[in-house]
């Protein structure tokens, strides 16, 4: 059996690839290999990858399509310039959610426009979002902004996502100042509804144009079956998403929640289709509800290398002795130590049962403090002004989520069973915060394939959807 499908990820320190045989509308798993990246040629680190699976004996076919992810780029720098505070950052937060794009700051109305101007230039962002008022509301704040853009003449591509009413004066200010810009509809056309899609697909192109211009990709681009790159985050998301929504002619296997673990950040993405039923009235306002079918929130204090002591900081250090999974009679300061060790030292991997087991509580940590802030939770108080009930759920409901999808290193490289235990560990006490109500499924991510379904996804949805299934034990439902 040959290869006809192949999917790279191109990231910061390797380069993955997965090889599949793609027959009748089915996806068989052959090899994956991976190799050091380099920036430098990045066709060498992707050949190299290829020829670890070759070297499985692995041959491929003379028809063979090349797809690929990529997080070597890091991410857009994005400012959002918006209106409303909470309302423009949620809506910067889900606009940034898939598209490659890092929200760096959050400005709104109630700023002084010397702090804006400010920001964009410390910052300096590649991505300035350009949002504010309904449709048919307010445009005095986004022409403002628009002209302290043109007064800077910010090099960044403005991504105009305001009020329509106001769209065609920003455009022709811009066209006037020289500043490069996208028009796309309103994110936030009413009250009830955010339109995010057209924005992510705006800085999804910068964000191509970014990785062929700064990492020397445009050769490996235009070796791909569709010349484009997908951001490894939002193709993990889309696998996810997929995986629980199902495709147009498969149902999917309902909600789940996908945790990602990584040096840098942890991040908690939940899908849950159900809610796509609701109508506007029942989902509420955007700035107070996360009824949305798919959320997710990364906490950037919260990772295994080069935020490692933010887990400590955020739980204390005998929060993460009590979660070690043996009695190795570690200390607070030894704690605080191994997590400036691993600060300093990001490729640095623990070699002694005692340091395992402390990077898999420092693991436990983050995933249970990201859990609960990603979940919702049940009001400890009433309060009669707002006519909230003691008791009442509020935020994000996980409380009929069946599984748990776990990517990252530490999933790939521990002990399968101490892996599973460590994040069902984090389900067995909920107390007010609104998690599933039976302990979940844990599924682990250990062939690194949930990023090569997501890519594979956009164009063979009812073959990635049935790997998937088998990939996570359900293609009996």
């Amino acid at each position: 059996m040959q290869a006809n499908i192949l999917v790279y990820d191109v990231g910061s320190t390797y380069t993955k690839a997965a090889a599949f045989h793609l027959d009748r509308g089915r996806f068989t798993f052959l090899g994956r290999g991976q190799s050091p990246t380099t920036l430098d040629n990045i066709m060498e680190g992707a050949g190299k990858a290829e020829a670890a699976i070759r070297a499985q004996g692995v041959e491929f076919s003379d028809t063979l399509k090349r797809y690929s992810s990529c997080s070597a780029a890091g991410g857009l720098r994005m400012v959002a310039l918006g209106y409303m505070p909470r309302v423009t950052a949620k809506a910067a937060k889900e606009v940034a959610m898939t598209a490659g794009a890092r929200v760096m700051q959050v400005v709104s109305a109630e700023e002084p426009l010397d702090f804006r101007r400010e920001v964009l230039q410390e910052i300096n962002p590649d991505i300035i979002l350009l949002s504010g008022g309904t449709d048919g509301g307010d445009e005095t704040c986004v022409l403002e902004n628009a002209d302290m853009i043109c007064a800077l003449r910010s090099r960044a591509t403005v991504i105009i996502a305001c009020n329509k009413y106001a769209q065609r004066t920003v455009a022709e200010k811009f066209d006037r100042g020289g500043v490069q810009y996208v028009r796309v509809p309103n994110i936030m056309p009413t009250i009830h509804e955010l339109n995010v899609k057209p924005a992510r697909e705006a800085i999804h192109e910068q964000f191509i144009k970014q990785i062929t211009r700064a990492k020397g990709l445009k050769e490996f681009r235009d070796s791909l079956a569709d010349r484009t790159v997908v951001p490894t985050p939002g193709a993990v998301l889309l696998a996810s998403e997929l995986l629980s929504r199902g495709s147009y002619d498969h149902d999917g296997v309902g909600s789940l929640i996908l945790v990602d673990i990584g040096g840098a950040t942890t991040d908690i993405h939940s899908a849950l289709p159900e809610l796509e039923k609701l109508t506007i009235e029942e989902r509420g306002l955007v700035i107070n509800n996360e009824k949305q079918f798919s959320y997710r929130t990364v906490e950037g204090n919260l990772g295994l290398r080069v935020s490692a002591t933010g887990i400590p900081e955020a739980v204390g250090p005998n929060a993460v002795i009590r979660a070690m999974d043996g009695a190795f009679g570690v200390t607070p300061d030894e704690v605080l130590s191994f997590a400036r060790h691993l600060e300093d030292c990001p490729e640095y991997v623990p070699q002694s049962e005692k340091e395992k087991s402390l990077e898999r509580a420092m693991a436990t940590c983050a995933v249970n403090t990201a859990l609960r802030r990603h979940a919702g939770y049940y009001v400890e108080a009433a309060d009669p002004v707002m006519g909230i009930l003691a008791g009442a759920a509020m935020g994000r409901d996980l409380r009929n989520v069946g599984r748990v999808l776990c990517v990252g290193g530490i999933f790939v490289h521990s002990d399968p069973d101490k892996a599973t235990r460590m994040v069902a560990r984090c389900f067995e006490d909920p107390g007010i915060s609104l998690l599933p109500l039976k302990e979940p499924q844990v599924i682990l991510d250990r062939s690194y394939l949930l990023y090569a379904m997501g890519v594979l996804g956009k164009h063979y949805p009812d073959a990635a959807l049935s790997f998937l299934k088998e990939y996570v034990g359900a293609a009996e439902e």
